[in-house]
């Protein structure tokens, strides 16, 4: 696939995904990480389910052990994923802990193991997300390493966050803007391994950057930047995927979004579950910093229904919107 939304922690939830579904239809969504432990013993409904548009939607799955790996895939499978990719990225404390994510960059043969594991458990596709390197590592030897071992293992893919995580002394945030992007070393993992497929990802804030990294490696994700300025994916389809150019349907969007909400709301749920994912939508439209205003507040309201949503898409102003960033 050659455009992703990239797996965040506490915001890609299935309420995003079908949002960002709406804006595009044919990027690679992906779940927030959850962990292969939760996915065997947890409420699978409550962690897996998802809506039939979100599609495609990879699982990202977070664990060490292969066998569990393997499991959880074939329950991912089950639910119906079209992919499952294996966490080699993430540097918070509490995946430090479990042993996987960016620390796993030190044990390539492990990660190996979890992915063969999971290709002999599935018949999706299994790939990977890992970083240049971590702490000490020498980029250039550790992404060789880790690309190299898990493409042995039949890996389908493996995105690269362009950057080092360094385990000790940043906090996971200060991880995803401190240390330096190196692009190129992707690029020259992409060299390396012509027929294999490799994505980039970190520090994209366009879909215009998107594009020019398509000239280097076979797929490129977007991150935070589809998260705050989620309106920019209107473009994604055409200007990335080679969709033929249409005028985006706002109004069709929210009302989709409306009953989205309302069915949410019926089984039990809040408005804000939803609208938490929306504020940014008309970021740099007249109007704009109301509808934030009203879905950050008004949204959270005890009862606060779709009527709140409608509202707030009144005061925008859509005149001279620019469909692509």
């Amino acid at each position: 696939m050659k455009f992703a939304i990239a797996p965040m922690m506490d915001w890609t939830d299935r309420h995003c995904r079908f949002f960002h579904r709406q804006l595009t239809r044919r990027a690679l969504l992906y779940t927030e990480m959850v962990v292969a432990d939760a996915v065997i013993k947890g409420a699978r409904e409550r962690l897996l389910g998802f809506h039939p548009d979100e599609h495609p939607v990879a699982l990202q799955l977070g664990g060490s052990e292969p066998a569990k790996l393997a499991e959880a895939a074939a329950i991912g499978e089950a639910f119906g994923y079209d992919e499952i990719n294996l966490n080699v990225g993430c540097p918070s404390d509490r995946v430090q802990s479990g042993t996987f994510g960016a620390c796993l960059m030190k044990t390539p043969l492990l990660v190996a193991e979890g992915v063969a594991a999971m290709k002999a458990a599935v018949k999706i596709p299994v790939t990977v997300k890992c970083r240049i390197g971590v702490d000490d590592q020498d980029p250039e030897e550790a992404l060789d390493m880790i690309a190299s071992a898990v493409f042995a293992a039949g890996a389908d893919a493996l995105w690269v966050h362009a950057r080092k995580a360094w385990l000790e002394g940043l906090s996971p945030k200060e991880n995803r803007d401190i240390p330096p992007l190196d692009y190129g070393r992707v690029y020259r993992l992409k060299q390396k391994h012509p027929d294999r497929f490799i994505g980039i990802n970190g520090g994209i804030q366009s879909l215009d950057e998107a594009c020019g990294h398509l000239a280097h490696v076979d797929g490129t994700m977007l991150g935070r930047a589809a998260y705050h300025s989620p309106g920019i994916l209107a473009g994604a389809d055409a200007l990335v995927l080679g969709e033929p150019q249409a005028e985006f349907d706002f109004e069709a969007l929210i009302e989709t979004m409306a009953d989205y909400a309302g069915g949410h709301i019926a089984a039990g749920g809040r408005l804000g579950h939803i609208t938490r994912h929306m504020v940014g939508l008309f970021h740099g439209l007249p109007g704009a910093r109301r509808f934030r205003q009203i879905l950050s507040t008004d949204a959270n309201r005890p009862g606060a229904g779709p009527e709140v949503l409608r509202e707030a898409f009144a005061v925008v102003d859509l005149k001279g919107i620019r469909q692509a960033a």
